[in-house]
């Protein structure tokens, strides 16, 4: 089923990479290789960038319903192979097949929603004049050839919410998914629309090994906007490129999301919510509840219930549909997540569960009254240790949610609506969610962060704009008087 990928997608053509070097596609349950891809080097993107910029020309003046009859055929055809996607999903990235099927049925509607942009795109705005008999028109274009890097912990989401709407509105891609979810984050993305009608050269899939191309993909002149998703450490050199040279760039970029449990909330609902928002993906999401502060009213009682639900997780193989923890990525992201574990203890943290190795599977770990301004609480952990932090009053609470350099999401529990929003507001974070936890995604709300966390916003009209450009068209319907 796998094996088929693998070959690059690069002008409507299926081929090896030009590269002398050979990617193994690996199981990370069981280090199973599961394809073989011989890699792109710098001149395949070049091909690829070409490609893209003059079949844009062309997909650009297509008609709008013939845009939307491409897109909406295929979210017909993720519908149609979800069963076979998610499978693809379970075993290429480790995920659970709950985590998989929600992926892929996710997608679908993003989809759709993208396909309206492309009605819009030929709309324009009418904005006030004080100028008398002047009529100002706002048009958005196709920006034009649009690059694309996208990550390995949800890697056909977080491909698709770029890839669809740049597609939609008239531009062209060329898409590099992680090397470790290159099949799920890129080549199913390209055989799907290739199978739904999309003009040769309009979307490129390629893969390659950063150190033998280096900046080049976001470097090379023919692309207008660059898309990223990843560590805020890669985003920040990505920016400062696209800066350099004046292109435009969106970036989600790390998170420190924290979940909040005022005094008067509902606490079985919260403790569900904590549990399920730090080890959806074994915690390996950029949106992941990462700090849980919870009122000392209700602290130990939430401590209590919370190991003990965390404790029945079942883990191990996630070809096994009951499985919730499942592989760690790699094994260099393993001994990081074990590091973090260490570093815990060796800051006098109490650790209340303590998990254990076996395989590529970690078991939960969780500690409890963890010090805010500690170095673990200040990380960014992309794996499964959960961190409980007391706290006294409301103020304090927001205080310390707020006390990171990130802000992608945010949650907050209480029995009062009103005081939810308000805190909801406060948080300094680009999405907060009140009585739900900090995974959250909507295809027609904004998805991105603030402070380290990234610029731009992705989904509804503010995606419609990232990958758009904005002219300004005015019109003197009546003579106009100047100066001289």
């Amino acid at each position: 089923m796998i094996e088929k990928y693998s070959k690059q997608f690069i002008g409507g053509i299926w081929r090896d990479g030009s590269s002398d070097i050979v990617y193994e596609d690996v199981n990370p349950f069981n280090n199973e290789v599961i394809a073989r891809f011989k890699l792109s080097n710098k001149e395949d993107i070049n091909k690829a960038y070409v490609a893209a910029k003059h079949a844009q020309k062309i997909w650009a003046e297509t008609p709008a319903e013939e845009k939307k009859k491409v897109l909406l055929r295929a979210a017909e055809l993720f519908q149609e192979r979800k069963d076979e996607f998610a499978q693809i999903l379970v075993k290429e990235t480790g995920s659970s097949f709950l985590k998989s099927m929600g992926e892929v049925l996710s997608i679908i509607e993003m989809i759709k929603d993208a396909a309206t942009y492309s009605d819009r795109i030929n709309t324009p705005v009418m904005v006030p004049s004080s100028t008398p008999g002047k009529e100002n028109l706002i048009f958005h274009k196709p920006a034009g050839v649009v690059g694309i890097i996208s990550p390995f912990n949800y890697p056909l989401f977080l491909s698709i919410r770029a890839v669809a709407p740049a597609l939609a509105v008239g531009d062209a891609v060329v898409l590099k998914p992680d090397l470790q979810t290159q099949i799920s984050g890129g080549f199913i993305i390209s055989e799907v629309f290739e199978q739904a009608g999309l003009p040769k050269g309009v979307l490129n899939v390629l893969t390659c090994d950063m150190e033998e191309v280096g900046d080049y993909f976001v470097e090379h002149p023919i692309p207008s906007i660059i898309s990223f998703t990843g560590s805020t450490a890669v985003g920040r050199h990505i920016g400062a490129l696209c800066g350099k040279h004046l292109k435009k760039v969106a970036l989600e970029l790390g998170g420190n999301s924290p979940l909040v449990v005022l005094e008067d909330a509902d606490l079985d609902q919260a403790v569900d919510a904590a549990v399920f928002g730090k080890f959806i993906h074994q915690g390996q999401i950029c949106m992941i509840t990462n700090r849980i502060f919870v009122h000392r009213k209700l602290y130990d009682e939430f401590v209590t219930r919370y190991v003990e639900k965390v404790e029945q997780l079942p883990y191990g193989d996630p070809m096994d549909q009951k499985v919730v923890i499942g592989p760690i990525i790699n094994e260099r992201q393993i001994q990081k997540i074990l590091q973090y574990v260490e570093l815990g203890k060796q800051e006098g943290h109490k650790l209340v569960l303590e998990g254990q190795r076996i395989g590529n599977v970690l078991t939960p770990f969780v500690f409890a009254d963890v010090k805010n301004d500690s170095k673990l609480a200040q990380t960014e952990i992309f794996g499964p240790i959960a961190m409980i932090i007391p706290f006294d009053d409301e103020k304090e609470a927001l205080e310390l949610a707020n006390e990171t350099e990130y802000g992608l999401s945010g949650a907050v529990f209480t029995k009062d609506f009103e005081r939810g929003i308000e805190f909801a507001r406060q948080l300094e974070s680009g999405m907060a969610h009140v009585n739900d936890q900090t995974v959250n995604s909507a295809p027609n709300t904004p998805f991105g962060g603030v402070k380290a966390s990234g610029l731009g916003r992705y989904g509804g009209e503010w995606g419609f704009e990232e990958f758009t450009s904005v002219k300004w068209v005015s019109v003197q319907r009546e003579r106009r008087n100047y100066p001289f």
